[in-house]
C-alpha cells in the first residue's frame, strides 16, 4: 500500500487548519452574544502585567547565567565534578551542559550545540545529551519564574527536590542511552 498520497493529502489539508480555525474564533467573536473581545483584552492587558512584573526576575538571571559563563566557573566546577560522574556513568563531555541545564534554556542549547560539533553527532555523549535536552527542562529558571508570578516567598523544598530529580534524570537518560546503544 503507497501511503504517500494520503500523506500529501492530509499534509495539503492541514495547512488550512489553522486560518480556518482563526476564522471561526473570529466569527464566533462577532456573532456571540457575550463580550468575548473584551474578555480577550482583559486577558491581553493581565498577560502584560505579568511580563512587566517577570522582568526583574528574568534580568537578574541572564545576568547571573552570563557572570557564571564568562568567569569561567562552570569550565571549573565540570573540571571538578568530571571524575565522580564518569564512575557513574555519564561522559564527561556532558558537565557544561548538566551545569547550564538548570538556568537557562538557550545556555544550554549553545553548550549542546558545542557539545555536537566537539563530539560529534553519534557519540555517547551526544545520544546522552540529546536525550536530556529533550527530556530536561530549566529547574531553577522555571520555578523563579512561576513563584514570582504567583507570589510565593516560602518555596521549600521545591527547588532542592526539582534538583534531586534532575539528577536522577540524567543518571537513568544516560544508562538508557548505553542500554539501547549496546
Amino acid at each position: 500500500m503507497n501511503v504517500k498520497p494520503l500523506l500529501d493529502a492530509l499534509s495539503r489539508g492541514t495547512a488550512y487548519l489553522i486560518p480556518l480555525l482563526l476564522c471561526a474564533v473570529g466569527l464566533l467573536m462577532l456573532r456571540g452574544k457575550r463580550p468575548y473581545f473584551d474578555a480577550f483584552l482583559s486577558g491581553a492587558r493581565s498577560g502584560l502585567d505579568t511580563a512587566v512584573r517577570l522582568c526583574p526576575t528574568l534580568v537578574a538571571l541572564l545576568v547571573a547565567i552570563g557572570m557564571l559563563r564568562a568567569s569561567g566557573a562552570v569550565e571549573v566546577v565540570g573540571g571538578w565534578l568530571s571524575p565522580l560522574f564518569s564512575t557513574l556513568g555519564v561522559p564527561s563531555e556532558l558537565l557544561p551542559l548538566l551545569l547550564t541545564r538548570p538556568f537557562s534554556g538557550s545556555a544550554a542549547t549553545a553548550t549542546y550545540a558545542s557539545l555536537l560539533e566537539s563530539c560529534g553527532a553519534d557519540s555517547l555523549a551526544a545520544a546522552c545529551a540529546s536525550v536530556i535536552m529533550g527530556s530536561s527542562d530549566t529547574a531553577v529558571y522555571v520555578l523563579s519564574l512561576y513563584f514570582s508570578s504567583v507570589g510565593v516567598k516560602k518555596t521549600r523544598y521545591a527547588l532542592p527536590v526539582s534538583l534531586f530529580l534532575m539528577l536522577f534524570c540524567i543518571f537513568f537518560s544516560c544508562f538508557l542511552v548505553r542500554l539501547c546503544l549496546n
